[in-house]
């Protein structure tokens, strides 16, 4: 925009320029011309006063050498009868032309113009003063005249360029902060504000952008705080399973029904004040894979042991940042292994691949008919909620990843959720080591 700007006053400019310099620039030549007929005429009318006063050839001689043009070759006196004082350069035809009307005349030829001024002498004879002007002496001084034009009108067209560049500079600062700011919400962070700046109608717009990210914040942590209150609904009944496994007698199967309890106490109140937090205090540090994922998995793994499943991880020696909040993480993760739990009979196998791009979820099932069914939200084939696949897809896609779905070698599905890293985008996912 400000390129664009720019060439705008540029040519704008210039237009402007052209009309204006190129009538002087012709005015100029006129009046160059209109000085050398006018100084011709005033040097003839001196030899017309020398004429008055003694027409002889003497005299005359004197008079056509004091002036200017009889010094240089330029002047000359044509008396009836007699060979012409001074230098000719006009035809005789020309000359005699003049005789009749005893009026001047401007005689134009290839290298100049011939002023000739008839005189009346004594017997009603006349006399023609000749002054020769060659095209040097009638344009004297233009050509320095019209550089000068021009030098002033490529320092105005440069100057309005420049000044209409500092103003784009500015036009452009604001819209590409206002640009910069409506990319950063589009990324999820909804703390952005603008600073107004720039034409009225760009700071307006700014307090616009203003005003809808502030209401984009409000909207979502009143969908939060809603979230937050259903899932702080869920612990009247859970207090009341508590009391009945509290009831059991002790033993492996209690304890594991308590231990399940515990954690899941304990993720219902994460979820719970992470619902609650503003959508503006979510953290903006990566997260990392591997810790999170093993947390999960300690969670599933309760479920896994019960259902006898055999589970495997592969990598996570060493610690997988990618820029997604940890209460978002927590959801796609635990929505590939709850598809698992819920899609696969009892005593099905999966594995667990984690990489530096994401993580891979295996499992030796009936597998995935129609992949593109399994991402479509509230659509599921087996009684489920469709959700799962869909919010995990949705992560992945906030941050740039994707989700793949495609054949797992064990058998059954398998489940990519690539996540791009601090340092680059998603990518093949590679694994070493097995726990």
């Amino acid at each position: 925009m400000r390129l664009t700007v720019a060439r705008l006053a540029l040519a704008i400019t210039t237009m402007v320029a052209l009309a204006f310099l190129v009538p002087l620039a012709m005015l100029t030549r006129q009046v160059a011309h209109d000085q050398a007929v006018a100084e011709a005429r005033a040097q003839a009318a001196a030899v017309v006063v020398a004429l008055a006063v003694d027409p002889s050839p003497a005299l005359l001689e004197q008079a056509v050498a004091s002036t200017a043009a009889g010094s240089a070759g330029r002047l000359a006196v044509h008396l009836p009868d007699q060979p012409p004082i001074g230098s000719s350069r006009a035809e005789p035809a020309d000359i005699a032309g003049t005789v009749p009307d005893r009026r001047p005349a401007l005689i134009e030829y290839a290298d100049g113009l011939a002023y000739l001024q008839p005189s009346v002498l004594a017997g009603d004879q006349t006399a023609v003063i000749e002054v020769y002007l060659p095209h040097g002496e009638i344009y004297r001084g233009v050509w320095p005249a019209w550089l000068g034009l021009a030098g002033l009108a490529v320092v105005l067209v440069i100057g309005s360029t420049l000044v209409a560049d500092r103003l784009g500079a500015r036009l452009v600062r604001a819209t590409r902060d206002l640009a910069a700011g409506a990319r950063k919400l589009g990324t999820g962070d909804l703390t952005v504000q603008v600073v107004p700046a720039g034409p009225p109608e760009l700071r307006d717009a700014a307090q616009a952008f203003n005003t809808m990210a502030g209401d984009m914040r409000r909207l979502i942590d009143d969908e939060r705080n809603l979230a937050a209150d259903l899932s702080h609904r869920l612990r009247t009944p859970m207090t009341a399973l508590r009391l009945d496994v509290e009831a059991l007698p002790r033993g492996p199967v209690a304890d594991r029904m308590t231990q399940a309890f515990d954690l899941l106490d304990d993720e219902l109140e994460a979820i719970i004040t992470g619902a609650r937090r503003s959508a503006a205090a979510r953290p903006g540090h990566p997260t990392d894979l591997v810790e999170v994922l093993a947390d999960r998995l300690a969670f599933w793994s309760v479920l896994a042991e019960d259902q006898g499943r055999e589970t495997s991880v592969v990598g996570g020696d060493r610690p997988v940042r990618v820029p997604v909040p940890r209460d978002e993480l927590i959801l796609a993760i635990d929505a590939l292994l709850g598809n698992v739990f819920a899609h696969t009979p009892e005593q099905t196998a999966f594995r667990v691949t984690v990489g530096p791009n994401g993580l891979v979820v295996e499992d030796a099932g009936p597998g995935i008919a129609d992949p593109a069914a399994a991402v479509r939200r509230g659509a599921s084939g087996s009684g489920s909620t469709g959700l799962g696949l869909d919010i995990a897809q949705r992560v992945a896609g906030a941050v740039g990843g994707r989700l793949e779905i495609g054949r797992s070698q064990l058998g059954g599905a398998r489940i990519a959720l690539l996540l791009p890293p601090r340092s680059g985008g998603p990518g093949r996912l590679e694994g070493t080591g097995t726990t």
